[in-house]
C-alpha cells in the first residue's frame, strides 16, 4: 500500500478537481440524450436521424463528399437548390469530422458527435477556468458549466452541428484575452473564423482588445499578432466563397437566397416579438420571444456586475448578429448559445445561494432543458 494513492490522498483529489468539469458537463449532455431517446422513441423517429438532423445532414455530407459531392435532393431553406447552396456551410466542423472518421470503424455520423462532445468538453473545461477567475471560487466555475450545458436548445452541443466547436474556440479566445496570452487569442479566433460567420463577433473583439494593448504598449508584439491571426480564417473562406461565386460578397447573397439570413436591423425581430406577445402564436414561439427578453436582461446585469468588458462585447455582438438578422425565428435561441457570458451572472449569483438552492435550481434547469430540446427536435418541425 505504501506505493499506492489512497482514497482521500492529495492526487486523488487533484485528479478529482481536474476531472469535473468533463463530468458535470457529459452527465447532463447524458441526461439530454436519453430524453431525446425517450421522445424519439415515443414519436417513432430515430435517435441517429435526430442528431444528423437540419444543418448536421449537410455537415456530415460536406465532410463526407466535399462541398461538390453533396447529395443533389438536399435544398436550402426554400426548397431550392444551386451549385453554391452548400458553400453557405463554413469547412472548419466538417474538416474535424473527416479527421476523426480517419478513424478505423468511425462512421462520418459517429464522428460528428463524437466531435461535437469533445468540443463541449473542452468548452467545459474553459468556462470552469473563467467562471473561477471571475467569480473566485470553483463553484461559480461548475455552476457556469451547468448553466451553459442545460441551456435552452443545447441539444445542438450533442448533435452534428457546428455550436460545440464554436463555442470552445470562442471560450478560449476570450480567455487569452482576459489573461493577455495573445497567440491563443488570435490562433482560437482564426480557427473559429472557419467554423460560423458569428466569428465576426469574435474578431471584432479580438482585434480591438488587442489593439487597445498595442495603443498602451503592453505585452510586447503579442497583440500584434492576435491582430494578424484574428480575421485569418473568416477572410479565408468569405474570399473563397467569393472566388467561387464570382462576387466579392457571394457568401451574404447565397444566405440571403437561401435562408434569408441577411441583416436588417433586428426589423422581423421585433415584429416576431410583437406578434408572439399580442396574437394567438405557438407555445414555442412565445417562449422563444421570451428567452430573447431574458437575454437582454442578462446583458444589462453583465454591465452591472462588471464583466471584463471583452465578455460583455462579445455577447453583445453576439446577439446583434442574431437578434438583427431577419433568418427563421425559431433558431434565435440556438444562435444565441454563444453568448456564453451572459450566464456568468447567473452563475455567481446561484453561487452565493445555499448548496441546496444552488444544486435544486441546477437540476430543474438541466431536466427543463434537455427536455425542451428533445421536444424540439421530435415535435416541432423547425425548432433549430
Amino acid at each position: 500500500m505504501s506505493g499506492g494513492t489512497r482514497p482521500g490522498t492529495p492526487q486523488q483529489r487533484r485528479m478529482i478537481i481536474a476531472l469535473t468539469p468533463a463530468v458535470v458537463y457529459l452527465a447532463i449532455r447524458l441526461v439530454g440524450l436519453l430524453l431525446l431517446a425517450w421522445l424519439s422513441a415515443v414519436n417513432d423517429e430515430s435517435l441517429l436521424d435526430n442528431l444528423n438532423a437540419w444543418d448536421g445532414q449537410w455537415y456530415t455530407e460536406i465532410a463526407a463528399h466535399g462541398y461538390g459531392g453533396v447529395n443533389g435532393s438536399m435544398v436550402d431553406g426554400f426548397g431550392n437548390r444551386y451549385p453554391e447552396t452548400p458553400l453557405a456551410f463554413f469547412p472548419g466542423y466538417p474538416l474535424l469530422i473527416m479527421a476523426i472518421a480517419l478513424v478505423p470503424g468511425v462512421s462520418t455520423i459517429g464522428a460528428a458527435i463524437t466531435a461535437s462532445l469533445v468540443c463541449g468538453v473542452v468548452a467545459a473545461y474553459g468556462l470552469a477556468r473563467l467562471g473561477e477567475r471571475l467569480g473566485g471560487t470553483r463553484r461559480v466555475g461548475l455552476l457556469l458549466v451547468v448553466l451553459f450545458a442545460a441551456a435552452p436548445m443545447s441539444v445542438v452541443l450533442s448533435m452534428a452541428y457546428s455550436e460545440a466547436l464554436f463555442c470552445a474556440l470562442s471560450i478560449w479566445a476570450l480567455i487569452g484575452v482576459i489573461e493577455r496570452n495573445w497567440p491563443l487569442a488570435g490562433l482560437c479566433c482564426a480557427a473559429a473564423g472557419l467554423i460560423r460567420p458569428t466569428a465576426a463577433a469574435l474578431v471584432g473583439v479580438i482585434g480591438l482588445a488587442a489593439v487597445i494593448a498595442i495603443v498602451q504598449r503592453r505585452d510586447s508584439w503579442r497583440p500584434w499578432l492576435a491582430v494578424l491571426l484574428a480575421p485569418l480564417g473568416m477572410i479565408a473562406y468569405i474570399g473563397w466563397v467569393g472566388l467561387q461565386t464570382g462576387k466579392i460578397n457571394g457568401y451574404f447573397e447565397l444566405q440571403a437566397r437561401g435562408w434569408s439570413s441577411a441583416f436588417d436591423g433586428g426589423a422581423k425581430t421585433a415584429q416576431f416579438v410583437v406578434e408572439a406577445l399580442t396574437e394567438d402564436k405557438s407555445v414555442f414561439e412565445t417562449f422563444t420571444v421570451w428567452v430573447v427578453l431574458a437575454a437582454i436582461v442578462l446583458l444589462a446585469l453583465c454591465v452591472w456586475h462588471r464583466l471584463p468588458w471583452p465578455l460583455v462585447l462579445f455577447a453583445a455582438a453576439v446577439l446583434v448578429l442574431d437578434l438583427g438578422s431577419d433568418g427563421l425565428m425559431y433558431s434565435k435561441v440556438r444562435l444565441m448559445l454563444p453568448a456564453f457570458p451572459l450566464l456568468i451572472p447567473v452563475a455567481i449569483g446561484l453561487s452565493k445561494r445555499t448548496p441546496a438552492t444552488a444544486v435544486t435550481t441546477a437540476v430543474l434547469l438541466v431536466l427543463f432543458g434537455s427536455w425542451l430540446g428533445a421536444y424540439s427536435l421530435t415535435a416541432w418541425d423547425y425548432a433549430i
